[in-house]
């Protein structure tokens, strides 16, 4: 008797509705394969928050299920969690040459065990449980990306990964048409594909223009050039040092991540340069200023790279002078706008002559625009869709492109984080949901903080505290000492002595009723001290800073 067939499941348990965290769980019956693992950075309402991974709690209670973790590519929101994920499952992770290159990297920097990282390359296709997975080579804004074609008991499931068609690719490596093609003729039953730029209208520009500007720039620039990028993007990387071998600078890098992917990257022969055109940053002044150029972190505007601190003038190495060429070869992401504004800000009030914005031609996406996402859907031509890796609008876009191209609008599926998506070969529906969520990554706690904590935190940087602190005699119920009241980041107490004596009096009355009524537990009197005295302050105030009454015992 033939064994009856089960339902195919993908679960995604990040990066829809979000840019970000991006995990997807793909399962058949007891087995399980994974499709990348990454993390995304704190939004504005995460004071003191490093980092963002996905809760995993699903993961967990089905770790004998995992038969492998498949990489899309090597960019922090496809591989960033994995160094907090690997110490709680033991499983083997393939990917490109590159991606476990910078993996590998996070791994020994978190003391992880990188021994069950197994290289593949663009064409190879592997076998996990019952699930042999294909790796597609695709364009995006860092080497070595893959698209990925997962054969399924049921049918084919092809998740293209971040990408676009660049038809004049920098290393001449173009995403490879026929492979997508070929999947389509023989039949899709669900394509999983970014969302990015859904709402783009055109075609994404070749990463090659780039080159073009930073062609301009060398050519005109008469000073020391700083160029600030995203450290992943090796062919931008190698654009600017083919520029400065046409120019005659040499070229200094700067910032750890940076640092990093550019010794991968020259090791595994990704990056191409001469000898002699890379130089320490120490030796930068051994030059004439318009003999150098320097690659460096910090296009975001974040606050402890390189590039902020040069704004800031608090660079041990590196000062900006008048007459530097700083070319910021990105744009911000989204919530980060403000940062970049006021490191340009600081930049131009040093002198420095500032290149940025999108019609500088200095950076491109790495993501498809709405005409290339119709191309990959006539190519592939799937059963059902799943938009992924967008914030919900770009997932509606998406699907309504999908529509356009003539997709029953009854086969796509815009999804939530946790839900479970069933498919037969058939039929598919969203049929339940997993935990799946966020886990906050704060200095070396992993998910200690949540949102009792965070709303803590945001009410502390809104309004301060006030800490009162008084000391009784329990046996006599009676205050022998206090209250005396401290406060931080509410107001300044050398300013505001009457309010200050104002609370304690109110502080005591509160307490001596209490003690009058013969209610003697702390957490009563506590709540007293809240109630008396944030009353008080909002009718004075208006603002509602935290309370923290502390009551000792003699």
């Amino acid at each position: 008797m033939a064994k009856e067939l089960q339902k195919l499941q993908i679960i995604p348990l990040g990066g829809l509705g979000e840019i970000g965290k991006n995990m997807t769980v793909v399962r058949y019956g007891d087995e399980i394969i994974l499709i990348d693992a990454g993390l995304m950075f704190p939004d504005e309402d995460m004071p003191g928050i490093d980092l963002v991974i996905p809760d995993i709690s699903y993961l967990l209670e089905n770790k004998n299920c995992i038969k492998a973790i498949v990489l899309t590519h090597g960019h922090e929101d496809h591989i960033g969690a994995l160094p907090y994920i690997l110490r709680q499952l033991s499983v083997p992770i393939y990917g490109t040459r590159l991606t476990l290159g910078i993996l590998e990297g996070r791994l020994k920097e978190n003391n992880v065990d990188s021994s069950n990282l197994h290289p593949v390359n663009p064409g190879d296709i592997i076998n996990a449980g019952c699930f042999s997975v294909g790796f597609i080579r695709v364009n995006h804004s860092i080497a070595d990306a893959t698209g990925l074609s997962i054969r399924t008991p049921l049918g084919m499931i092809v998740h293209t990964g971040d990408f676009k068609f660049d038809y004049t690719p920098v290393d001449g490596k173009m995403t490879d048409f026929r492979a997508f093609s070929d999947l389509g003729n023989r039949g899709v039953l669900v394509m999983m594909a970014d969302s990015t730029n859904a709402e783009r209208e055109g075609h994404t520009p070749s990463e090659k223009t780039v080159g073009l500007a930073f062609d301009k720039t060398f050519r005109t620039a008469r000073g020391r050039i700083i160029i600030a990028t995203f450290s992943s993007n090796v062919h931008r990387i190698q654009q600017v040092l083919d520029t400065a071998v046409t120019y005659r600078r040499h070229v200094a890098i700067l910032g750890r991540s940076m640092i990093n992917v550019v010794t991968i990257s020259l090791k595994l022969g990704y990056l191409n340069a001469p000898e002699g055109l890379i130089i320490d940053i120490d030796e930068i002044n051994n030059y004439p200023a318009d003999q150098v150029a320097i690659i460096t972190t910090g296009s975001q505007g974040e606050p402890m790279s390189a590039l902020t601190r040069m704004s800031m003038s608090d660079h041990r190495k590196v000062g900006i002078v008048p007459g530097d060429t700083i070319v910021l070869s990105a744009t911000p992401i989204p919530g980060n706008e403000k940062l970049v504004g006021r490191t340009i800000d600081n930049l131009l009030k040093l002198g420095a002559n500032v290149i940025y914005g999108r019609d500088q031609g200095i950076h491109v996406s790495g993501h498809a625009s709405r005409e290339e996402l119709k191309l990959m859907h006539n190519l592939v031509r799937p059963k059902f869709f799943i938009p992924v890796h967008g914030e919900y609008r770009h997932l509606v876009k998406h699907a309504q492109l999908a529509e356009e191209v003539g997709m029953d609008r009854d086969h796509i599926f815009i999804a939530e984080n946790g839900n479970i998506l069933e498919f037969t070969r058939d039929k598919g529906a969203i049929n339940g949901r997993v935990q799946a969520g966020k886990v906050l990554i704060d200095g070396l706690g992993i998910g200690d903080v949540g949102n009792i904590v965070l709303r803590d935190r945001r009410q502390l940087s809104q309004d301060g505290i006030i800490i009162v602190v008084l000391t009784m005699d329990k046996g006599n119920s009676c205050v022998v000492s206090g209250p005396d009241i401290v406060s931080r980041g509410f107001v300044y107490v050398r300013e505001s002595e009457e309010l200050m004596n104002e609370s304690k009096d109110r502080v005591a009355a509160g307490i001596n009723k209490c003690l009058e009524n013969k209610v003697t537990e702390w957490s009563a009197l506590k709540a007293n001290v809240r109630e008396t005295l944030g009353r008080f302050l909002y009718e004075q105030t208006r603002r509602r800073p935290m309370i923290l009454p502390i009551i000792m015992e003699i």
